[in-house]
């Protein structure tokens, strides 16, 4: 481990850190790499330890009227709302980012979202979908997740269904990182207590563990 692999790991350790658990998501992938960057991890669907914790995970996978039937089902809607509300850390990653948007559209059916972010998710416009495999990202001056990682830094992405309009989110100041399949695209969102990403941080190698830590910094 090199000076600053330590660290950035001691600025989340102990901070304590719960992955929630609604039936979707890469829950064991996201708890081992949250661990190897020093946080105390909690995979668990008790919404009093969700809205409890330093810092809360929204993990994601498969199709956006799942991922949000599950989140109704456990009732976190207003846990995730309400820990956004009060400033409280939010990490939405993959499905688990897209359900923070006001909708989703998959094969023509709109499903209602959560609504802390503007504007929706749509098919991207790419000729070869999922897009799967590492690319690079575009991130904005001033991002916090991003801080410190190489101008070409990878990521591992795997979705076929992305926010693309970014009007919206500028305006509602939402820092906004991009990267390119097919169309310009959200890779990852910031705004004060709530940050997202498109891609797997989880499964993106040391750039990704970079991120948790940098995402762990601002965990009180």
């Amino acid at each position: 481990m090199g000076a600053h692999d330590a660290g950035t790991a001691g600025r989340g350790r102990g901070k304590r850190i719960v992955v929630l658990d609604y039936g979707s998501g890469n829950l064991r992938s996201a708890e081992r790499a949250l661990a190897h960057a020093g946080a105390d991890v909690t995979v668990t669907a008790d919404l009093t330890a969700a809205a409890g914790a330093d810092g809360l995970v929204v993990p994601g996978v498969g199709a956006y009227a799942a991922c949000m039937a599950g989140i109704e089902a456990s009732g976190a809607g207003p846990v995730i709302a309400e820990r956004v509300a009060t400033g409280r850390p939010v990490l939405g990653i993959c499905v688990g980012m897209q359900v923070l948007f006001a909708h989703g559209d998959e094969h023509g059916v709109v499903t209602k979202g959560l609504g802390l972010l503007p504007g929706g998710v749509t098919r991207l416009p790419a000729e070869r979908l999922p897009h799967m495999g590492w690319n690079t990202v575009t991130p904005p001056a001033g991002s916090v997740l991003f801080a410190g990682l190489p101008a070409d830094s990878r990521f591992y992405f795997v979705h076929s269904y992305g926010v693309l309009d970014r009007a919206a989110l500028a305006e509602a100041g939402v820092r906004v990182t991009t990267a390119h399949h097919g169309t310009d695209f959200v890779a990852a969102v910031e705004r004060g207590p709530l940050s997202a990403a498109q891609f797997h941080p989880e499964k993106s190698a040391e750039t990704g563990a970079l991120l948790l830590r940098n995402w762990l910094a601002t965990v009180d």
